[in-house]
């Protein structure tokens, strides 16, 4: 009844296997794109990752996010968010590292959720065009009767395309989006850990670099001490001669 009401213009063979064909251009293009931005050259180029491993001192800070900023990756904006808050308290800083891994790994989700979308509607734009094709056949066969074997073959042929194509575009869909959810989640564990270590590292040369309290206290009390000393030994002396 509805397809009845439809314009005559509008094929929907034509209609349905269009769209096929967007869903398909749509899903190989993020999976081109997330294969190469998915890469961890470029998600952690290693002039970053070989900066990173060589601060060993806070003196090596300046060149470190001079490479961050001439190095834009997930990782070097990481490593120069912990570098540019190490005059905060430790947990401060983690928390705005965590913050910008939030974001960063939103970045590297970015058309994961195109290719879940293929997934589950190019199989159902087959389906479409599979109960199409068979409105089509048992219409035609209505009409004319079973010795038209040309509408026959028309129909099942348009049931079978739709699911074909549906199939083929939805299976490398899911492999792609499986596989790229997976990589994210490894890329995230390996950034986590070089950052980790490095704002671990930091936060220890700050703490052998920063003065003792105690030997501080014991400095300044030593004048004291030396004069409390001096006058009892003069005290001794005086009353020795007395």
């Amino acid at each position: 009844m509805i397809l009845a009401l439809l314009p005559d213009f509008l094929n929907v063979e034509t209609a349905i296997l269009s769209m096929l064909a967007v869903t398909s251009i749509c899903a190989l293009t993020f999976i081109i794109e997330r294969g190469f931005a998915l890469q961890w050259p470029r998600v952690a180029p290693g002039r970053v990752e070989a900066a990173v491993e060589n601060c060993r001192s806070l003196e090596d800070l300046p060149k470190l996010k001079q490479i961050c900023q001439q190095n834009a990756s997930p990782l070097g904006r990481l490593v120069l968010t912990a570098a540019n808050h190490l005059d905060w308290p430790k947990e401060e800083n983690i928390d705005i590292i965590q913050t910008r891994a939030r974001h960063e790994i939103n970045q590297l989700e970015r058309g994961l959720i195109v290719l879940e979308i293929c997934t589950g509607v190019a199989p159902l734009m087959g389906l479409v065009g599979t109960i199409y094709g068979m409105i089509t056949l048992f219409s035609s066969l209505g009409e004319s009767g079973l010795g038209d074997y040309a509408a026959f073959a028309a129909g099942i042929s348009l049931a079978l395309r739709a699911t074909m194509f549906g199939l083929l575009i939805a299976i490398p869909s899911i492999i792609s989006w499986s596989y790229y959810t997976r990589k994210v989640e490894s890329l995230t564990v390996s950034m986590e850990n070089i950052c980790d270590e490095f704002v671990r590292r930091c936060y220890r040369l700050r703490a052998k670099s920063a003065p003792n309290p105690k030997v501080s206290a014991r400095t300044a009390k030593a004048p004291a001490s030396e004069a409390l000393s001096e006058a009892l030994d003069s005290a001794r002396s005086g009353s020795r001669r007395g």
